[in-house]
């Protein structure tokens, strides 16, 4: 049983798609050939999912599942599958591996991980990420000035992936052996960001800037998005969901005034511009808001999923107009 299933929780991307790379590689060293799939559970129906477990596979020696979102595991008959499967499968050849970008799933969920399989990703500490930083750029064969990687950490999110990422294209642009400088920075990240919906919240969330302007420009992120090759609107929503889930945990957490810095650390709020982006995005929505938010959320996704299709930009702007004018009050649409 334990080598069937694995959980790997938190926002530390990169060192957590790290380790489900190496349970994948054990997996191939082990038996050779594996099918290999990838789920997110925004999109699929568990019991899918469990099928393919369940079944096997005739054509490869192995089968690794990979379930993204696991945050969302609650039912108890999505439970009991997996219950079921663990105890009626003693082939190792079969693995789920469960991955959260949340601090935690719920109980009865982890408490059928075994402790050795299970682990938390925590974003690095704010004197952790020049360091990184340096010592990334010096393996690739570059030197960066500490003005310029500030600059960077500012503009990208807290997690080894994302950086690693966006520091690639300045490999693709200087030659060997160039110091990267502010300037450098400004020419090759701000010009080419790729949005996202975690930069359409930092956006919608800039309390310092009047409603409509906030609006405006999420409108204009969302209509990139939407031209980009990450368009999928399921998973657009599910990132904001997730943004939203964090505010309301912002709000229960700073609910008796600003936590220790340990206290925000357990609970996903390590870095500081992390900090401050929630600080101003409780500005704008109390944690009622929030909540009546995720229901926004939860709503379009539905509508989408269930037809709505040739009025997706249509209901991505209606939900948008929701969160950032109506502040989370649902708008009437016009039936004809």
């Amino acid at each position: 049983m334990a080598g069937q299933i694995y959980l790997y929780t938190g926002p530390e991307f990169g060192e957590r798609n790290e380790a489900v790379d190496a349970v994948k590689a054990g997996l191939k060293k082990k038996f050779g050939d594996i099918d290999e799939h990838l789920f997110y559970l925004q999109e699929t129906p568990f019991g899918q999912i469990m099928t393919i477990l369940q079944s096997g596979t005739l054509f490869s020696n192995g089968v690794c599942v990979v379930c993204k979102g696991a945050e969302l595991l609650k039912k108890k008959d999505d439970l009991a599958m997996i219950s079921d499967w663990l105890d009626g499968n003693p082939d190792d050849s079969s693995v789920l591996i469960l991955v959260s970008d949340e601090v935690s799933v719920d109980s009865k969920l982890d408490k059928l991980v075994p402790a050795q399989n299970k682990k938390k990703f925590w974003e690095m500490f704010d004197n952790q990420k020049v360091p990184w930083l340096t010592k990334f750029f010096q393996k690739n064969g570059y030197r960066i000035n500490q003005d310029a990687a500030e600059l960077i950490l500012d503009m990208i999110e807290n997690n080894t992936q994302a950086l690693k990422n966006e520091c690639s294209r300045f490999f693709i642009v200087f030659p060997k052996d160039h110091t990267v400088t502010v300037d450098d920075v400004e020419k090759v990240l701000t010009h080419n960001r790729e949005e996202s919906a975690f930069t359409l919240f930092n956006q919608i969330s800039q309390s310092g800037e009047p409603v409509q302007k906030r609006f405006e420009n999420g409108i204009s992120i969302l209509q990139k998005i939407r031209l980009s090759k990450e368009n999928s609107s399921v998973m657009l929503i599910a990132g904001l969901a997730s943004c939203f889930r964090k505010l309301v945990l912002w709000h229960k957490v700073c609910d008796n005034g600003m936590p220790d810095s340990f206290t925000l650390k357990v609970n996903g709020f390590s870095s500081v511009p992390m900090q401050n982006q929630y600080k101003s995005a409780a500005k704008i929505w109390n944690d009622k808001q929030a909540t009546a938010i995720l229901a926004i959320l939860a709503s379009a996704d539905m509508e989408i999923r269930s037809g709505g299709a040739l009025m997706e930009d249509i209901l991505l702007e209606k939900m948008l107009y929701e969160i950032v004018i109506k502040r989370g009050v649902t708008a009437a649409v016009a039936e004809y």
